[in-house]
């Protein structure tokens, strides 16, 4: 029998796919060979096409090394990736720095890369995701992925949270710092300010070093700077670390659609992604009603020790449970691994043939949130959207003292109960996401697997009414007077159309932008927090001078006009995506890279 026979037997019957399954026969024949010279080459011509006799190479390299037999299945597992000679190709052909995330059968050949690394073009290997690839966070198994999902879903849940729980003791910071009450509501504006800020430096960040590195530190930087705001001398040191705090916080609530859109496929993305939607709303509901109790009890210094414990634990978690799910990342590990392996420096991924150094990365990603942001009607109009919702949740931060402490005399934990109602809107309409998912899920298949995004707008265009019918029956039911079950049972429908607005718009921008997503949710977040962080400022005055019932009409009359922007895209979202520089077409972002001459960055 000649050497090696079983090992070309399996290749040829079952596939380079499965080869960390090598069976017994032919690694017993791998471990009898110690020298290279023993190999039999002539066995490469019963080999079906080059790239298996790359691998079958590069195998029996590996093994002659003498490496031990424990270590032959986890070497096969994890040094195995789709590993692409390009010597068959022209040394003139472009390069194409799209990334090769997708799962690809394992004889495909990708188009020659050159490289001047060495000052003189290079040829190089590409390595990608195999068909089934185990270290594809996306064929996971849905058990893991799902825990994944629901740690950083409670990140941000930490987060929603402490954006929103001081608010239930204003004034015994002001009475304490003898300040007024606008410039204790700093706390909650310089927080939100920083919600906006930090994602245009996380997000493109996340793009460039992986998703991990940037959730760690600056939760680390996020837990530390609770401290000082609880132990506070004085107002300054409270808005300073307030600040930083929210800065921080911040990277969590951009990352995560990035993080789904790593773990989950399309047509799955639909409930986990209301699992992440449920959050930043559930946080703010539950941040007044807990701080409300706490701080009668404790005083407004626990509202802070309560947050630095929540926070400690998402830290916890999502540093030491979570792995890294950026697929450039994760090849570029790959390709390290082999390049050690096998001593050839030619493996590479795509995005690792990029010329441009780090800085000049960054340069390029830290203008892209903007660059969407302003030059994409898709993400302006939605952020507007998201940006006009996500305000009146912090007006509502406000207005709910005004209404029933001011108006009806309640006491700060009672006040905290009546926004019970909005979250129990929250998970009614998360209790409702596997509906919306199944039609997402037939959509997909009615479309061989590829809806149109706009698909996703469905629900949005359903479920934006509530919005505006409970901001109406809160508005006409605020006054002294008239009883607290009105605008208390009128934050229910909007608790409930919250959810699936948010859900729709973060899966639209998604898979519109879906190598530009951190970017793109970076975009909406930064213009959404600003909002937010006004609303703050001025609701006091407005309800003061416009009245209880018309102050919130006004809100109730703003929400209504903006119902009107899914159904545009609905109907018009398809043609501008045409149109764009940066929207995700197929399986080619159509940035305008091949006429002219851009990199994808």
């Amino acid at each position: 029998m000649k050497p090696h026979s079983a090992l070309v037997r399996y290749m040829r019957r079952d596939g380079i796919c499965a080869l960390y399954l090598l069976p017994a026969a032919a690694l017993r024949e791998l471990d009898n060979v110690r020298k290279p010279s023993a190999i039999d080459m002539s066995l490469q011509n019963e080999l079906s096409s080059e790239f298996e006799q790359q691998v079958y190479i590069i195998i029996v390299q590996v093994f002659c090394k003498g490496r031990p037999r424990w270590l032959t299945q986890r070497l096969s597992r994890h040094s195995n990736p789709s590993v692409f000679d390009d010597s068959n190709h022209s040394d003139n052909d472009e390069i194409n720095l799209r990334e090769f995330i997708r799962e690809i059968p394992t004889e495909r050949l990708v188009p020659s890369v050159l490289s001047d690394s060495l000052g003189r073009p290079e040829k190089h290997k590409l390595v990608s995701f195999l068909i089934n690839d185990p270290e594809n966070p996306k064929n996971w198994s849905r058990r893991y992925k799902w825990y994944c999902t629901m740690v950083v879903a409670f990140t941000c849940f930490v987060v929603a949270f402490a954006s929103s729980v001081v608010t239930a003791d204003i004034e015994g910071v002001s009475n304490e710092f003898y300040v007024s009450s606008e410039v204790t509501l700093l706390t909650v504006t310089l927080f939100v300010v920083g919600f906006g800020i930090g994602p245009m430096l996380f997000a493109p960040l996340s793009e460039v070093v992986g998703r991990k590195k940037i959730y760690a530190s600056t939760l680390l930087v996020a837990v530390i700077f609770i401290i000082p705001a609880a132990a506070a001398p004085n107002i300054q040191t409270l808005l300073i670390a307030r600040a930083i705090d929210g800065i921080a916080f911040s990277a969590p609530m951009t990352l995560v659609g990035g993080t789904l859109a790593d773990l989950w496929k399309t047509e799955e993305r639909g409930v986990p992604m209301a699992a992440f939607s449920a959050a930043p709303f559930l946080g703010p509901v539950v941040g007044p009603l807990v701080g409300g109790y706490l701080s009668m009890a404790l005083g407004w210094r626990w509202l802070y020790w309560i947050q630095l414990i929540l926070a400690g634990a998402a830290f916890a978690f999502i540093t030491f449970t979570v792995p890294e799910t950026y697929a450039p990342v994760l090849l570029s590990r790959r390709a390290a691994k082999l390049r050690k392996l096998t001593g050839d420096d030619r493996y590479a991924t795509e995005q690792q043939l990029d010329k441009r150094s780090l800085a000049q990365r960054l340069r390029v990603f830290l203008v892209r949130p903007f660059q969407l942001l302003f030059g994409e009607l898709i993400v302006f109009f939605v952020s507007l959207y998201m940006s006009v919702l996500y305000g009146l949740l912090y007006i509502f931060f406000v207005a709910y003292p005004i209404v029933f402490r001011e108006g009806k005399k309640f006491t700060a934990g009672s006040t905290g109960l009546m926004f019970i109602p909005i979250g129990v809107g929250v998970m009614m309409g998360c209790a409702c996401s596997p509906l919306v998912n199944k039609y997402y899920l037939k959509a997909c298949q009615k479309h061989g697997g590829k809806p149109p995004a706009e698909t996703r707008l469905v629900p949005m265009m359903i479920f934006c009414w509530f919005i505006p019918v409970g901001l109406f029956i809160f508005a006409g039911t605020s006054s002294p007077h008239l009883s607290w079950v009105g605008p208390a049972l009128g934050g229910f429908p909007v608790g409930f159309g919250f959810i699936f607005l948010y859900n729709a718009a973060n899966n639209y921008i998604v898979d519109s932008y879906q190598h530009q997503a951190a970017s793109g949710l970076a975009a909406k977040t930064f213009l959404r927090s600003i909002w937010g962080a006004a609303t703050v400022l001025f609701t006091t005055q407005m309800y003061h001078r416009l009245g209880y019932e018309w102050a919130g009409t006004l809100i109730a009359f703003v929400a209504l006009g903006c119902c009107a922007i899914p159904y545009v895209f609905y109907f018009y979202g398809a043609a501008i995506r045409r149109h764009s520089k940066y929207a995700y077409v197929g399986d080619v972002e159509n940035e305008g890279h091949k006429r002219s001459g851009r990199v994808k960055s």
